[in-house]
């Protein structure tokens, strides 16, 4: 369905809820927006956090229909001089993110005729960009793995730096995700198109599952590494933080400045395939981010492709 379908779809659907419910009652429809549209866990928990902060300010029982832009403005006002907690520039900022995502939905749904956040200007908060690699980093890098499955020295091989590299270069898949595979994720049924399945146990995510193409050469490296370590079910049965130490050894022995993680090689899998003219939906789904949490993510990967042309 095309986004013009699904619009002309929420058009003809009636409101989830009367003008005059609650905030509370809003916030639970909130709730279960967000769920269908695969917003992360950590968003969700910030934005219920925030309007639990708005409900304290305003009343949970307030009808959303009385809440205006000077609530709201009095609101932030309320946070930074009046409540009696720090908030800082970047919590402020998430917290009007918060706002205006919450009642551009309600406006958007036929809930509010208006949307009260809409007036007030949003002051992004400047955060330092991610670090990535650049391409003679990742040659480099990938020279010195390789020659780890192949030890000139007579020494013993050792495949899985290599495979690790490889698979986060190419997937970009998070460390909670990479944890997660075991070997009938796994689609090496055609050799010149290896695959792996992101998968999820918990019901909730479902919607994130996707299917990510590996390196062709990958597969070889898979049977070294799985000869080498007696590999039955889960592709790493070891924990995160023995897989940090393995990048944190890759990058000593490559002389990386800026070290190797999990986190650094997911942003420059992203700003490579941004560089090569894939489609923003596609490298949105590819890194299995809801549409709320790819528009931040966007202005970043073009500020890194930027940067590093």
């Amino acid at each position: 369905m095309t986004e013009q379908e699904k619009k002309t779809v929420e058009a003809r659907t009636p409101p989830p809820f009367s003008s005059q419910a609650s905030l509370k009652a809003a916030t639970g429809g909130f709730t279960e927006h967000m769920e269908r549209e695969g917003f992360s866990e950590h968003t969700v928990k910030a934005f219920l956090s925030d309007l639990n902060i708005l409900s304290q300010f305003v009343g949970p029982g307030r009808a959303i229909n009385t809440i205006g832009t000077k609530d709201l403005d009095n609101f932030l006002e309320w946070l930074q001089t009046g409540r009696g907690v720090p908030c800082n520039d970047k919590s402020l900022a998430r917290r009007l993110t918060t706002l205006k995502v919450f009642f551009s939905w309600l406006n958007e749904v036929g809930v509010l005729g208006t949307d009260p956040a809409a007036p007030i200007v949003h002051q992004p908060v400047s955060t330092p960009l991610p670090k990535i690699l650049t391409e003679e980093e990742i040659q480099r890098t990938q020279s010195l793995t390789q020659a780890l499955r192949h030890p000139a020295s007579g020494g013993r091989s050792d495949a899985r730096p290599h495979l690790l590299l490889t698979l986060l270069l190419q997937t970009g898949i998070k460390k909670g995700e990479c944890m997660n595979i075991v070997l009938n994720h796994l689609d090496l049924a055609n050799p010149q198109a290896p695959a792996v399945w992101i998968r999820y146990n918990n019901p909730r995510y479902r919607h994130k599952e996707r299917m990510l193409k590996l390196p062709t050469e990958w597969p070889e490296a898979l049977e070294e590494y799985k000869d080498q370590y007696e590999i039955q079910d889960a592709l790493f049965p070891c924990t995160a933080r023995n897989l940090e130490y393995v990048l944190a050894d890759v990058a000593t022995a490559a002389d990386l400045p800026n070290g190797l993680s999990f986190e650094m090689l997911r942003w420059t899998s992203a700003v490579r395939d941004y560089k090569s003219g894939m489609s923003a939906d596609r490298l949105r789904q590819k890194m299995g981010l809801s549409k709320a949490s790819w528009r931040e993510t966007k202005i970043k990967l073009s500020k890194l492709a930027a940067q590093a042309l």
